[in-house]
């Protein structure tokens, strides 16, 4: 199996579980934090949401400079500008996985702010780092939010204590 497959087809699994967490967002309260250091619930519910773009950034610029190509941060008002932004940005990480071949994958990526580089990683390793384990990271974070937050945790690799499968 080509490395994009094994890509693609777990991050169409992984999406599964993303969006069963993003659908229990309470955007009531996503001003909320649960320590001042923490990001807010929209900032960390937008940024699970938008992970997946990193997949696009990865295969489209060779040399990902902060100061030059990092986007401003998402807000939402309502779940479903959530979830379509989510969408979004899943359906593009396919689409655009799906034109790479290992050679592709191969290649270098280089992470920078200015002049400072960040990390120089083969793009399957950056996509493993960058986008996907920092989604799951993140996914599991936000998990907690919704504990701290008395909001039902969805079951994602099993039951929680909320939810059976």
């Amino acid at each position: 199996m080509a490395f994009k497959d094994a890509f693609i087809a777990e991050l169409k699994h992984e999406a599964v579980s993303t969006k069963k967490i993003l659908e229990r967002v309470p955007v009531a309260s996503l001003l909320w934090k649960p320590h001042e250091k923490s990001m807010s619930l929209e900032r960390l519910a937008t940024h699970v949401a938008d992970i997946p773009h990193w997949v696009s950034d990865i295969i489209h610029i060779d040399d990902f400079d902060f100061f030059v190509n990092y986007k401003n941060r998402n807000t939402v008002t309502t779940q479903q500008e959530l979830l379509d932004m989510f969408q979004r940005r899943l359906d593009k990480a396919i689409e655009d996985l799906q034109t790479l071949d290992d050679e592709k994958l191969n290649a270098k990526w280089t992470v920078r702010r200015g002049e400072q580089v960040i990390y120089e990683l083969p793009k399957k390793v950056a996509i493993r780092s960058w986008a996907f384990n920092h989604l799951y990271h993140h996914r599991g974070q936000l998990s907690v939010y919704l504990r701290l937050l008395d909001v039902p945790v969805p079951g994602m690799y099993g039951p929680s204590a909320d939810e059976s499968m």
